[in-house]
C-alpha cells in the first residue's frame, strides 16, 4: 500500500471517528487488530457494541465505496469482532456492523450495513 493511500485511510478513519462521536457514540478502539485482520473502529451506541468499517475515496466514482465491503470483507470483520468479544469477555451484548463511507467531504453512515458472516 502506498504512503498516499495509508494517509488517506488514516484521514478517513479520524474523520469517521469524529463524526460518530458527534452522533453520540463512544469510541472504544481504533484499528483493533488480531490474527484474523482489523476493524477500523469499535464503538458503543447506547447499549450496542458497534464494529465500524471505514472506506475513504478522494473523488466520486461510479461505484459506492460501500460496495468494497464484500462478503469476504464482512466475514473477516465478523471474525475479528468475535475475537474481540472473547478477548474482552463480553457476553450477551447486542452488536452491530456499520460502514462509514467518505467521498471527498461527504460522509455516509450505514447503520447495520451487514449481518454477521457465516
Amino acid at each position: 500500500m502506498t504512503h498516499e493511500r495509508i494517509k488517506l485511510g488514516q484521514y478517513g478513519e479520524e474523520k469517521a471517528a469524529n463524526y460518530l462521536v458527534k452522533q453520540g457514540m463512544k469510541i472504544l478502539e481504533k484499528n483493533y487488530r488480531c490474527g484474523y485482520g482489523e476493524v477500523d473502529i469499535i464503538a458503543k451506541d447506547r447499549d450496542t457494541l458497534v464494529f465500524v468499517e471505514v472506506k475513504t475515496r478522494k473523488t466520486s466514482t461510479y461505484l459506492s465505496p460501500f460496495l468494497s465491503v464484500n462478503k469476504h470483507k464482512q466475514l473477516q470483520i465478523t471474525k475479528v469482532a468475535l475475537h474481540y468479544l472473547l478477548e474482552k469477555k463480553l457476553k450477551e451484548i447486542p452488536c452491530r456492523f456499520d460502514v462509514v463511507t467518505i467521498v471527498d467531504t461527504e460522509i455516509q453512515w450505514i447503520k447495520g450495513a451487514f449481518e454477521r458472516g457465516m
